[in-house]
């Protein structure tokens, strides 16, 4: 059986490591953006754009955004 690799864009990792850094889970970070884990995953693997989201994540996890 074969499984489906998912790798990170280069926004997912941010998040990943601020995550870590913050002591926080994807459930959490879903939680207060109002949404679910499967879809910030989808985010940070590039399945989603989460253009409404990406701002406010950024924001919640002081991540500068280049212009």
């Amino acid at each position: 059986m074969e499984t489906k690799q998912t790798r990170l864009t280069p926004f997912g990792m941010m998040v990943r490591k601020r995550l870590i850094d913050k002591n926080m889970t994807q459930v959490e970070l879903a939680a207060l953006l109002g949404c679910n884990k499967q879809y910030i995953h989808k985010i940070l693997v590039g399945e989603r754009s989460g253009k409404k989201y990406i701002e406010e994540i950024s924001r919640i996890l002081d991540i500068e955004m280049a212009a």
